[in-house]
């Protein structure tokens, strides 16, 4: 189960997607004077380097935010794009896109020390907590971030209600072990019935797997169930172009990458659908890259 390292993946077109949308949520509910509180419950590392060999040894962030940094869109993006890459921008003050940040990093770029935000992180794995850790201490960020190497899923129930009645929680495991897609259903659920007025978001990979498919409809179905509005958006950037064959004796073919993602929000923003709307057509012009590209909007409530 800690096999599973989001600096391979940083900065790719499920990041993309997940953190538009992860800011265009934090910008609506920041508009009200209101504290809110943000749950984390995968918080990874926090912060990576595009140029790491992490980073390297994938190079999804090539097809993925550094591409749309490099592309004409960049001067002239949709609004929900363009904050997004401002965001991204702020890390990197001395020009180029070398660090990237995460969920936490994002977040906490966008949380008010008045009124007193607060934002919970939960990462399980050994060395992503350790360095999400050294990350956030450079932060000072004093109270306003809670940090603990915990199971979110866990560790979320006794966070709700927050105080203020207004918040996020962010559900974005990695789904290497099966379980994750029934725990996000079950999570969000309880979750509900606790802190009803609550924002979800839950990011999950489009892949070819039945809980995969199935996640999405069993999310809807608690939503309608709650009488909560809901959100589904999905990119897909196409199959990666078809490498020449090798005839090495032994040699097995190169694991095709992630090509696309989802994101499901329980009580999201009323302005979303129309954003992604606009936004992810262009973005797909930039990214998209071969057989299956695709992007789609959905909402009810």
């Amino acid at each position: 189960m800690f096999s599973y390292r989001h600096g391979f993946h940083a900065g790719n077109h499920a990041d993309v997607l997940k953190h538009m949308v992860l800011i265009a949520v934090l910008r609506h509910l920041t508009a009200k004077p209101t504290a809110i509180t943000v749950v984390d419950t995968h918080a990874g590392a926090g912060l990576y380097r595009l140029d790491s060999e992490f980073a390297g040894t994938s190079g999804e962030a090539q097809d993925g935010i550094l591409k749309l940094v490099a592309s004409p869109l960049a001067a002239e993006a949709p609004p929900l794009l363009a904050d997004y890459l401002q965001l991204i921008a702020s890390f990197n003050p001395s020009g180029g896109t070398r660090i990237y940040p995460g969920s936490p990093f994002v977040t906490q770029a966008l949380l008010r020390q008045e009124p007193k935000d607060k934002l919970w992180l939960f990462e399980l794995h050994p060395t992503d907590s350790k360095a999400l850790a050294a990350h956030v201490e450079q932060l000072h960020a004093g109270r306003q971030v809670n940090l603990k190497r915990d199971d979110g899923f866990e560790s979320l129930r006794a966070l709700l209600p927050p105080p203020s009645r207004r918040g996020l929680v962010l559900l974005d495991p990695s789904y290497e072990l099966k379980n994750d897609y029934g725990r996000v259903a079950a999570t969000l659920q309880e979750s509900l019935k606790k802190f009803a007025t609550g924002t979800y978001m839950v990011w999950y990979p489009v892949i070819p797997r039945p809980e995969a498919h199935e996640l999405p409809r069993r999310l809807k179905t608690l939503a309608n169930q709650a009488g909560k509005p809901w959100l589904h958006a999905t990119l897909n950037i196409g199959q990666s172009p078809a490498r020449a064959p090798t005839h090495t004796p032994g040699e097995t073919a190169p694991r095709p990458g992630l090509t696309a993602s989802g994101v499901f929000l329980v009580n999201p923003p009323h302005t979303l659908k129309a954003s992604l709307q606009q936004t992810l057509p262009a973005v797909l012009e930039v990214l998209g890259r071969g057989k299956g590209q695709a992007q789609f909007v959905e909402s009810a409530g």
